[in-house]
């Protein structure tokens, strides 16, 4: 089904203040004036709320959305189980913990007529997806555009291309999805992707836990980071598409399916603040260092989802984007250091600054929390010895999912034929520099 949408994937609106209320009609007249569900919606629609929050929560977390749709969302047949594929869910326990640091290569090419949904392959992740905390990491490659329809009750999902535009028909619009931008598609949307390029590859980070939300700038001031301007809601569009199709839904770890008589994107308006987005990460406003030393690297947050203790998140999307390096008497690569948080990183393209080699586009690695790590030998080596001028770091565009608890593997993950077996060689040859004068 090709899916007529009456508007393209250019017609994107500034959310203009990220979280606030926003608004969209793809025909004039829909959206009611002064009511969210009168008695009587326009041009003979159906209202409807979608709630991604707990009704009860304080006014400034709360996100909800109301949806003008030709029908309703309980017009649907029974869900039957299908088939999970690659896809896993916390808790996960058939593995323990691992406090090794890892790394893997990227995927395996996937068989002809993969689509997003079919290739989307977990590595691991934490918490409990029922009691919404936590989160997974999965990995996604795929060489077809989907046919059917998919909506995540677990968590949201947000979606980190590397190879291969996206167009994501979502019941709010149309997201266009480039490799540099992420998209979050929120708990509960239904949604499907469609390929611009024959071939896509990236990363999901499925957050169990309290919407992602800009995180408080603190000292910093009102200004920097990511701005909320330059997230892109999609303009309505709606399906009146009628005929079989197939809407699969994740709920408590498992995928369900049913056939519906008609597609599930036939919203003609909406407003709220439980919407999808897009991000272009080179617009991140990258704050670091004039004078010396580094400042941690949560100056590098785009998004967090907060957790029940101030300050510490149960996941963070951290970008490491194009910058100036200029600290006097500095080692400018990141540092060696061990954290309580736990860490997966991926890349997006070209190179990261703190590794020499074995680190590529489309691949991953984990340090799990008090994990040591840092910079391989051959970049120490060479930070140590360079002149110290102002430099810009402008050859990759690198990433991290931090999260508050350990990453525990799927077993796919922890046997997987592209998980790197040396990784710990890179650290290996520092060499003691240390003489003491007797």
């Amino acid at each position: 089904m090709s899916g007529d949408a009456r508007k393209t994937a250019e017609q994107l609106d500034h959310l203009s203040g990220f979280g606030n209320e926003h608004a969209s009609e793809a025909v004039p007249g829909a959206l009611p004036e002064g009511r969210n569900s009168p008695q009587r919606a326009p041009l003979g629609l159906y209202a409807e709320q979608l709630s991604g929050t707990a009704f009860t929560e304080p006014r400034a977390h709360n996100r909800r959305s109301w949806l003008y749709r030709i029908r309703p969302s309980a017009a649907h047949p029974a869900f039957t189980r299908t088939g999970n594929g690659a896809i896993r869910t916390a808790p996960f326990t058939e593995t323990v913990p691992d406090p090794n640091r890892l790394r893997w290569n990227p995927l395996p090419e996937p068989p002809a007529g993969t689509d997003f949904l079919a290739g989307l392959w977990t590595l691991g992740g934490n918490g409990d997806a029922t009691q919404r905390t936590g989160m997974a990491v999965h990995l996604y490659q795929a060489n077809s555009s989907m046919q059917r329809f998919f909506s995540d009750a677990d968590g949201e999902l947000l979606i980190v291309p590397e190879s291969g535009g996206l167009l994501l028909r979502t019941e709010f619009g149309l997201l266009h999805v480039e490799p540099g931008h992420v998209a979050l598609i929120p708990r509960g949307v239904r949604f499907r992707v469609e390929l611009l390029d024959d071939f896509a590859r990236g990363y999901v980070c499925e957050n169990y836990g309290a919407p992602f939300q800009l995180p408080d700038l603190g000292p910093i001031g009102a200004n920097g980071l990511a701005n909320a301007r330059d997230f892109l809601a999609p303009v309505a569009a709606y399906e009146d598409v009628e005929g079989p199709v197939e809407v699969v839904n994740k709920f408590g770890g498992n995928l369900w399916t049913a056939t519906y008589d008609h597609s599930p994107l036939d919203v003609v308006a909406w407003h709220g603040n439980h919407v999808p987005y897009v991000y272009d990460l080179r617009r991140f406003n990258v704050i670091g260092t004039i004078s010396y030393d580094h400042p941690d690297p949560s100056i590098f947050t785009v998004l967090t989802s907060p957790s029940d203790t101030p300050g510490l998140a149960g996941v963070d999307f951290v970008v490491f984007a194009p910058r100036w390096l200029v600290g006097e008497d500095t080692f400018r690569p990141p540092y060696f250091h061990r954290n309580v948080m736990s860490e997966y990183m991926g890349l997006i393209e070209g190179a990261y600054d703190a590794k020499a080699e074995g680190f590529v586009p489309g691949g991953g690695s984990l340090h799990n929390m008090m994990s040591a790590h840092g910079p391989d030998r051959e970049t120490f080596e060479r930070a140590s010895a360079a002149e110290l001028k102002p430099h810009k770091v402008d050859d990759g565009l690198a990433f991290m999912f931090e999260t508050r608890w350990p990453v525990t593997l799927t077993p796919q993950a922890a046997g997987a034929g592209h998980l790197q077996q040396r990784y710990d060689d890179v650290w290996q040859g520092l060499e003691r520099h240390f003489r003491p004068s007797h």
